[in-house]
């Protein structure tokens, strides 16, 4: 795993396991981050699952793993990119309306509608990359650990 800052924001590369179990890492591991920048989390929690889910379902190659990159290209902006070793199962938006008792179907309606744009890349071969850009609404400056009188600590802006 590979976590490192640079003067223009975050960045995040791991590469996990192609099961659910690395999908919910995917996940925490982005919230963890963002969490300890003091950036929002909800959205970016929600598009990171789903990503890391369809690659970890459909996307899937045996003994293969997935990556996950997070990143802030920009201030106030995530890009989200989720690379995995099935390139030719290109993702796509359902054409059908999914009944309201179906188990799946929805994930990439719900990026679409979180992301302020997504979209697939392929290659190298065999792989393809899913990402999104995802508005960090409400950015506040990181706050920082400072002491306090009698060694107690306390989070200041």
């Amino acid at each position: 795993m590979s976590d490192e800052t640079h003067a223009d924001g975050m960045h995040l590369t791991v590469l996990l396991s192609c099961t659910r179990r690395g999908a919910r890492l995917a996940r925490l591991l982005t919230v963890a981050e963002l969490a300890s920048r003091g950036l929002p989390t909800d959205t970016a929690a929600h598009v990171v699952g789903e990503l890391a889910a369809n690659a970890a379902l459909h996307g899937r190659v045996p003994g293969r793993s997935f990556r996950l990159r997070a990143s802030c290209p920009v201030p106030g902006s995530l890009r989200i990119e989720v690379t995995d070793a099935l390139g030719e199962r290109a993702p796509r938006l359902a054409t059908l309306p999914v009944g309201p008792d179906a188990e799946s179907g929805r994930g990439l309606l719900l990026v679409e509608a979180l992301a302020e744009r997504w979209g697939v890349t392929h290659g190298p071969f065999p792989c393809k990359t899913v990402w999104a850009e995802v508005a960090l609404v409400g950015v506040s400056p990181p706050r920082r650990l400072v002491e306090a009188p009698y060694g107690r600590r306390t989070n200041c802006p």
